[in-house]
């Protein structure tokens, strides 16, 4: 592609750097934003910045955070027995967003995965398991919220064994068939494990 400025190939150059952003798409945004006011565009970045620097992790749970501690661990209403392990802050937003949780959270920051060179080593499992260790049995239940895929059931298995003499209650969420789908269209895994955890009505 043909770029008129080395400036704009420059910014199509880093903004193509996003997921799911392509050359296309990215050239798109760079000329959107030349059509800005120059406050606007300065604004973005600044706080681009900002994101990048001033962020923070929870030094409980891992969560991304503006302080020290997140205003999930610092807050009194929550309930402190259950801790509900998952693999980003992704998953603690979509959580949260059911409103039908009120526990902790534990973020590992992603999930075992040999083929992308992730071990537990690059995970927050051993300050997880100290952090249960030290709470003096007052974490009562952990759930794993972990992806239903291989990854996602080795670092669960993973997590279990390492959890396994800590006397706490280790549960998993559920996993079936989607609210509004069709059976035969539900792969043989997902119905398979609906059918083993079935529940009485």
């Amino acid at each position: 592609m043909e770029y008129p400025s080395k400036l704009i190939e420059n910014a199509v150059e880093e903004i193509a750097k996003l997921p799911g952003i392509g050359k296309k798409s990215a050239l798109r945004l760079a000329l959107h934003l030349l059509k800005q006011e120059k406050e606007d565009v300065r604004e973005l970045s600044e706080s681009l910045v900002s994101l990048r620097e001033k962020t923070r992790y929870c030094k409980h749970c891992y969560n991304i955070s503006d302080a020290d501690t997140c205003g999930i661990c610092a807050s009194h209403k929550r309930d402190n027995s259950l801790v509900c392990v998952v693999e980003d802050t992704r998953d603690v937003m979509a959580i949260e967003n059911t409103s039908q949780y009120f526990g902790l959270y534990h973020v590992l920051g992603g999930i075992i995965s040999p083929i992308e060179g992730i071990g537990p080593g690059e995970l927050t499992i051993e300050a997880f398991v100290k952090r249960v260790a030290d709470s003096a049995g007052s974490i009562s239940e952990i759930i794993l919220a972990l992806p239903s895929t291989m990854e996602g059931d080795t670092t669960a298995f993973y997590l279990s064994k390492k959890l396994k003499n800590l006397n706490v209650k280790i549960t998993s969420i559920a996993r079936g068939v989607p609210v509004g789908s069709e059976l035969e269209y539900t792969d043989e895994i997902t119905l398979g494990r609906s059918i083993m955890n079935r529940m009485k009505l």
